[in-house]
Protein backbone atom coordinates (compact mmCIF):
# COMPACT_ATOMS: atom_id res chain seq x y z
CA UNK A 1 0.00 0.00 0.00
CA UNK A 2 2.80 2.37 0.93
CA UNK A 3 4.61 1.62 -2.36
CA UNK A 4 1.45 2.36 -4.36
CA UNK A 5 1.13 5.77 -2.70
CA UNK A 6 4.76 6.52 -3.45
CA UNK A 7 4.34 5.53 -7.11
CA UNK A 8 1.26 7.71 -7.38
CA UNK A 9 3.11 10.66 -5.87
CA UNK A 10 6.02 10.22 -8.29
CA UNK A 11 3.59 10.05 -11.24
CA UNK A 12 1.92 13.28 -10.18
CA UNK A 13 5.26 14.98 -9.68
CA UNK A 14 6.46 13.96 -13.14
CA UNK A 15 3.19 15.11 -14.73
CA UNK A 16 3.40 18.47 -12.96
CA UNK A 17 7.03 19.03 -14.00
CA UNK A 18 6.11 18.22 -17.59
CA UNK A 19 3.09 20.55 -17.52
CA UNK A 20 5.26 23.35 -16.15
CA UNK A 21 7.84 22.65 -18.89
CA UNK A 22 10.65 21.72 -16.49
CA UNK A 23 11.25 18.32 -18.12
CA UNK A 24 10.47 16.68 -21.43
CA UNK A 25 10.34 13.10 -22.67
CA UNK A 26 12.39 11.69 -25.50
CA UNK A 27 9.64 9.13 -26.23
CA UNK A 28 5.93 9.62 -26.84
CA UNK A 29 4.87 8.08 -23.55
CA UNK A 30 3.04 9.87 -20.79
CA UNK A 31 4.04 9.31 -17.16
CA UNK A 32 1.07 7.01 -16.38
CA UNK A 33 1.86 4.71 -19.29
CA UNK A 34 5.51 4.65 -18.35
CA UNK A 35 4.70 3.80 -14.73
CA UNK A 36 2.33 1.03 -15.79
CA UNK A 37 4.92 -0.42 -18.15
CA UNK A 38 7.52 -0.42 -15.42
CA UNK A 39 5.10 -2.07 -12.98
CA UNK A 40 4.21 -4.82 -15.41
CA UNK A 41 7.52 -5.58 -17.01
CA UNK A 42 10.00 -4.42 -14.40
CA UNK A 43 11.54 -2.01 -16.87
CA UNK A 44 10.59 -0.23 -20.05
CA UNK A 45 11.53 -1.77 -23.37
CA UNK A 46 13.72 0.69 -25.20
CA UNK A 47 15.12 3.82 -23.65
CA UNK A 48 13.03 6.48 -21.95
CA UNK A 49 14.99 9.63 -21.18
CA UNK A 50 14.06 12.74 -19.25
CA UNK A 51 15.54 15.93 -20.68
CA UNK A 52 16.00 19.06 -18.61
CA UNK A 53 14.39 21.97 -20.46
CA UNK A 54 15.69 25.53 -20.88
CA UNK A 55 13.21 26.67 -18.24
CA UNK A 56 14.79 24.32 -15.71
CA UNK A 57 18.27 25.54 -16.62
CA UNK A 58 17.13 29.12 -16.16
CA UNK A 59 15.79 28.27 -12.69
CA UNK A 60 19.01 26.47 -11.77
CA UNK A 61 21.00 29.49 -12.94
CA UNK A 62 18.88 31.79 -10.77
CA UNK A 63 19.25 29.53 -7.74
CA UNK A 64 23.02 29.32 -8.21
CA UNK A 65 23.30 33.07 -8.60
CA UNK A 66 21.24 33.63 -5.44
CA UNK A 67 23.40 31.22 -3.45
CA UNK A 68 26.66 32.73 -4.69
CA UNK A 69 25.57 36.31 -4.07
CA UNK A 70 24.22 35.35 -0.67
CA UNK A 71 27.73 34.38 0.38
CA UNK A 72 28.91 37.81 -0.75
CA UNK A 73 26.28 39.74 1.17
CA UNK A 74 24.92 41.30 -2.03
CA UNK A 75 21.28 41.68 -3.03
CA UNK A 76 21.18 44.34 -5.76
CA UNK A 77 23.11 45.10 -8.92
CA UNK A 78 23.92 48.37 -10.61
CA UNK A 79 24.55 48.84 -14.31
CA UNK A 80 27.69 49.78 -16.24
CA UNK A 81 28.58 53.25 -15.01
CA UNK A 82 31.08 55.45 -16.84
CA UNK A 83 32.22 59.05 -16.50
CA UNK A 84 30.27 60.10 -19.61
CA UNK A 85 26.89 61.81 -19.59
CA UNK A 86 23.76 61.07 -21.61
CA UNK A 87 20.07 61.90 -21.43
CA UNK A 88 17.59 59.50 -19.92
CA UNK A 89 14.73 58.96 -17.53
CA UNK A 90 16.86 58.70 -14.39
CA UNK A 91 18.30 62.13 -13.57
CA UNK A 92 21.64 62.24 -11.77
CA UNK A 93 23.15 65.60 -12.75
CA UNK A 94 22.53 69.05 -14.17
CA UNK A 95 20.33 69.68 -17.16
CA UNK A 96 21.47 70.51 -20.68
CA UNK A 97 19.94 72.12 -23.74
CA UNK A 98 17.84 69.71 -25.73
CA UNK A 99 19.48 68.41 -28.90
CA UNK A 100 17.83 66.34 -31.58
CA UNK A 101 17.96 62.67 -30.62
CA UNK A 102 18.03 63.25 -26.85
CA UNK A 103 15.55 61.45 -24.62
CA UNK A 104 12.82 64.03 -23.99
CA UNK A 105 12.95 63.92 -20.20
CA UNK A 106 12.12 67.60 -19.88
CA UNK A 107 13.61 69.70 -17.08
CA UNK A 108 10.52 71.85 -16.58
CA UNK A 109 12.04 74.31 -14.10
CA UNK A 110 15.10 75.14 -16.19
CA UNK A 111 13.00 75.33 -19.38
CA UNK A 112 10.59 77.85 -17.82
CA UNK A 113 13.47 79.88 -16.33
CA UNK A 114 15.03 80.17 -19.78
CA UNK A 115 11.79 81.39 -21.31
CA UNK A 116 11.16 83.91 -18.50
CA UNK A 117 14.73 85.23 -18.72
CA UNK A 118 14.19 85.86 -22.42
CA UNK A 119 10.64 87.30 -22.38
CA UNK A 120 10.07 88.33 -18.77
CA UNK A 121 7.13 87.35 -16.59
CA UNK A 122 3.87 87.48 -18.48
CA UNK A 123 1.13 85.47 -20.08
CA UNK A 124 1.08 83.81 -22.47
CA UNK A 125 4.64 82.55 -22.08
CA UNK A 126 6.10 81.55 -25.42
CA UNK A 127 8.56 78.66 -25.45
CA UNK A 128 11.19 78.48 -28.16
CA UNK A 129 13.39 75.58 -29.18
CA UNK A 130 16.43 77.01 -27.39
CA UNK A 131 14.47 77.15 -24.11
CA UNK A 132 14.11 73.37 -23.92
CA UNK A 133 16.33 71.67 -21.36
CA UNK A 134 16.49 67.97 -20.50
CA UNK A 135 17.84 66.07 -17.52
CA UNK A 136 21.23 64.42 -17.77
CA UNK A 137 21.95 60.92 -16.51
CA UNK A 138 25.11 58.85 -16.42
CA UNK A 139 25.92 57.15 -19.69
CA UNK A 140 25.75 53.40 -19.12
CA UNK A 141 27.89 51.23 -21.33
CA UNK A 142 27.37 47.69 -22.57
CA UNK A 143 29.71 44.71 -22.43
CA UNK A 144 30.20 41.55 -24.48
CA UNK A 145 31.61 38.65 -22.46
CA UNK A 146 32.88 35.27 -23.61
CA UNK A 147 33.38 32.64 -20.92
CA UNK A 148 36.17 30.25 -21.95
CA UNK A 149 35.69 27.06 -19.99
CA UNK A 150 38.45 24.47 -19.82
CA UNK A 151 36.87 21.01 -20.18
CA UNK A 152 40.09 19.02 -20.53
CA UNK A 153 40.29 15.78 -18.59
CA UNK A 154 42.32 17.31 -15.75
CA UNK A 155 39.19 19.16 -14.60
CA UNK A 156 37.98 15.95 -12.93
CA UNK A 157 41.29 14.28 -12.09
CA UNK A 158 43.09 14.02 -8.76
CA UNK A 159 39.89 13.26 -6.83
CA UNK A 160 38.43 16.75 -7.26
CA UNK A 161 35.59 17.88 -9.51
CA UNK A 162 36.50 21.35 -10.73
CA UNK A 163 34.19 21.26 -13.73
CA UNK A 164 30.79 21.28 -12.00
CA UNK A 165 31.41 24.47 -9.95
CA UNK A 166 32.69 26.21 -13.09
CA UNK A 167 29.50 25.24 -14.96
CA UNK A 168 27.35 26.59 -12.13
CA UNK A 169 29.14 29.94 -12.30
CA UNK A 170 28.58 30.20 -16.06
CA UNK A 171 24.87 29.49 -15.56
CA UNK A 172 24.70 32.15 -12.84
CA UNK A 173 26.46 34.69 -15.04
CA UNK A 174 23.98 33.98 -17.81
CA UNK A 175 21.06 34.72 -15.51
CA UNK A 176 22.77 37.82 -14.11
CA UNK A 177 23.37 39.32 -17.54
CA UNK A 178 19.95 38.45 -18.93
CA UNK A 179 18.02 39.91 -15.97
CA UNK A 180 20.19 42.77 -14.71
CA UNK A 181 22.22 43.81 -17.77
CA UNK A 182 19.84 43.37 -20.72
CA UNK A 183 22.16 45.29 -23.04
CA UNK A 184 25.00 42.83 -22.47
CA UNK A 185 25.79 39.57 -24.19
CA UNK A 186 27.29 36.33 -22.85
CA UNK A 187 28.74 33.55 -24.99
CA UNK A 188 30.35 30.27 -24.03
CA UNK A 189 33.43 28.59 -25.52
CA UNK A 190 34.63 25.15 -24.47
CA UNK A 191 38.30 24.39 -25.07
CA UNK A 192 40.06 21.03 -24.89
CA UNK A 193 41.97 19.38 -27.77
CA UNK A 194 40.20 21.96 -29.91
CA UNK A 195 37.50 24.55 -29.11
CA UNK A 196 33.91 25.31 -30.04
CA UNK A 197 31.12 27.71 -29.18
CA UNK A 198 28.20 26.26 -27.26
CA UNK A 199 24.83 27.82 -26.36
CA UNK A 200 24.75 28.63 -22.67
CA UNK A 201 21.41 26.79 -22.46
CA UNK A 202 23.28 23.54 -23.20
CA UNK A 203 25.90 24.03 -20.51
CA UNK A 204 24.35 21.73 -17.90
CA UNK A 205 24.62 18.81 -20.35
CA UNK A 206 28.33 19.27 -21.08
CA UNK A 207 30.82 16.63 -19.98
CA UNK A 208 34.59 16.75 -19.59
CA UNK A 209 36.86 15.72 -22.47
CA UNK A 210 38.98 15.30 -24.57
CA UNK A 211 42.30 15.37 -22.75
CA UNK A 212 44.49 18.34 -23.72
CA UNK A 213 44.26 22.14 -23.30
CA UNK A 214 44.18 24.12 -26.55
CA UNK A 215 44.03 27.63 -25.09
CA UNK A 216 45.01 29.28 -28.37
CA UNK A 217 42.08 27.78 -30.27
CA UNK A 218 39.73 28.88 -27.50
CA UNK A 219 41.00 32.46 -27.81
CA UNK A 220 40.56 32.36 -31.58
CA UNK A 221 36.94 31.24 -31.30
CA UNK A 222 36.27 33.86 -28.59
CA UNK A 223 37.69 36.62 -30.79
CA UNK A 224 35.45 35.64 -33.70
CA UNK A 225 32.43 35.83 -31.41
CA UNK A 226 33.42 39.22 -30.00
CA UNK A 227 34.10 40.61 -33.48
CA UNK A 228 30.38 40.22 -34.20
CA UNK A 229 29.39 42.19 -31.09
CA UNK A 230 28.91 45.97 -31.20
CA UNK A 231 29.51 46.72 -27.52
CA UNK A 232 31.48 49.38 -25.65
CA UNK A 233 33.51 46.79 -23.72
CA UNK A 234 34.67 43.31 -24.64
CA UNK A 235 36.20 40.74 -22.34
CA UNK A 236 37.14 37.08 -22.11
CA UNK A 237 36.72 35.24 -18.80
CA UNK A 238 38.92 32.14 -18.86
CA UNK A 239 38.46 29.38 -16.27
CA UNK A 240 41.23 26.79 -16.39
CA UNK A 241 43.29 24.43 -14.27
CA UNK A 242 46.10 23.64 -16.68
CA UNK A 243 48.75 25.26 -18.83
CA UNK A 244 48.41 25.19 -22.65
CA UNK A 245 49.31 21.76 -23.98
CA UNK A 246 47.85 21.65 -27.50
CA UNK A 247 47.91 23.66 -30.70
CA UNK A 248 45.92 23.51 -33.92
CA UNK A 249 48.37 23.48 -36.85
CA UNK A 250 47.65 25.19 -40.20
CA UNK A 251 46.79 21.83 -41.80
CA UNK A 252 44.20 21.11 -39.09
CA UNK A 253 46.24 18.56 -37.15
CA UNK A 254 46.45 18.91 -33.36
CA UNK A 255 49.97 19.22 -31.95
CA UNK A 256 50.02 17.95 -28.34
CA UNK A 257 52.60 18.11 -25.58
CA UNK A 258 51.42 17.64 -22.00
CA UNK A 259 54.93 17.80 -20.50
CA UNK A 260 55.91 21.29 -19.46
CA UNK A 261 55.43 24.53 -21.36
CA UNK A 262 56.17 23.66 -24.98
CA UNK A 263 57.88 26.70 -26.60
CA UNK A 264 55.83 26.39 -29.80
CA UNK A 265 52.51 26.10 -27.94
CA UNK A 266 53.31 28.99 -25.60
CA UNK A 267 54.57 31.35 -28.32
CA UNK A 268 51.53 30.77 -30.56
CA UNK A 269 49.14 31.16 -27.63
CA UNK A 270 50.76 34.43 -26.52
CA UNK A 271 50.55 35.70 -30.08
CA UNK A 272 46.81 35.14 -29.88
CA UNK A 273 46.79 37.05 -26.59
CA UNK A 274 48.55 39.92 -28.36
CA UNK A 275 45.78 39.94 -30.99
CA UNK A 276 43.23 40.25 -28.20
CA UNK A 277 45.12 43.24 -26.83
CA UNK A 278 45.17 44.93 -30.25
CA UNK A 279 41.40 44.42 -30.44
CA UNK A 280 40.93 45.98 -26.96
CA UNK A 281 39.73 42.69 -25.51
CA UNK A 282 40.54 42.19 -21.85
CA UNK A 283 41.33 38.69 -20.58
CA UNK A 284 40.59 37.78 -16.97
CA UNK A 285 41.82 34.38 -15.81
CA UNK A 286 40.63 32.26 -12.92
CA UNK A 287 43.09 29.52 -12.04
CA UNK A 288 41.80 26.39 -10.35
CA UNK A 289 45.29 25.04 -9.70
CA UNK A 290 48.64 26.43 -8.56
CA UNK A 291 50.90 24.63 -11.03
CA UNK A 292 54.08 26.67 -11.54
CA UNK A 293 53.87 26.56 -15.32
CA UNK A 294 50.24 27.69 -15.30
CA UNK A 295 50.99 30.55 -12.91
CA UNK A 296 53.85 31.83 -15.07
CA UNK A 297 51.74 31.64 -18.22
CA UNK A 298 48.74 33.42 -16.67
CA UNK A 299 50.92 36.20 -15.26
CA UNK A 300 52.22 36.84 -18.76
CA UNK A 301 48.68 36.92 -20.20
CA UNK A 302 47.52 39.37 -17.52
CA UNK A 303 50.51 41.62 -18.12
CA UNK A 304 49.89 41.73 -21.87
CA UNK A 305 46.12 42.34 -21.73
CA UNK A 306 45.81 44.46 -18.59
CA UNK A 307 43.56 41.74 -17.19
CA UNK A 308 43.36 40.15 -13.78
CA UNK A 309 44.48 36.77 -12.54
CA UNK A 310 42.96 35.02 -9.56
CA UNK A 311 44.11 32.02 -7.62
CA UNK A 312 40.97 30.29 -6.49
CA UNK A 313 39.41 26.94 -5.68
CA UNK A 314 36.17 25.29 -6.86
CA UNK A 315 34.52 26.36 -3.61
CA UNK A 316 35.35 30.07 -4.02
CA UNK A 317 35.34 30.32 -7.82
CA UNK A 318 31.82 31.73 -7.96
CA UNK A 319 32.58 34.45 -5.44
CA UNK A 320 35.69 35.66 -7.24
CA UNK A 321 34.14 35.52 -10.68
CA UNK A 322 30.94 37.35 -9.82
CA UNK A 323 32.72 39.90 -7.67
CA UNK A 324 35.08 40.72 -10.51
CA UNK A 325 32.28 40.99 -13.07
CA UNK A 326 30.19 43.35 -10.98
CA UNK A 327 33.14 45.42 -9.78
CA UNK A 328 34.16 45.95 -13.38
CA UNK A 329 30.77 47.51 -14.03
CA UNK A 330 31.19 50.09 -11.29
CA UNK A 331 34.55 51.31 -12.58
CA UNK A 332 35.30 53.79 -15.29
CA UNK A 333 36.53 51.99 -18.41
CA UNK A 334 37.90 53.66 -21.51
Amino acid sequence: MQQNKMDELVDKLIQRMQQENYISYSQNMDPTQMSQAMGQAGNVQGEVRFEVTDKSLDFLGYKTLRDLLGSLGKSNFGRHDTRHWATGVEAHGASQRYEFGDTLNLDTVTTLKSAIAREGIGLPLNLEYDDLHVHQCEYQSSCATVVMLDCSHSMILYGEDRFTPAKKVAMALSHLIRTQYPGDSLSLVLFHDSAEELPVSQLARVKVGPYYTNTREGLRVAQRILARQRKDMKQIVMITDGKPSALTLPDGRIYKNAYGLDPLVVSETLEEVARCKRSNIMINTFMLASDYGLVQFVHKVSEMCRGKAYFTTPDTLGEYLLMDYMNRKSKTIH
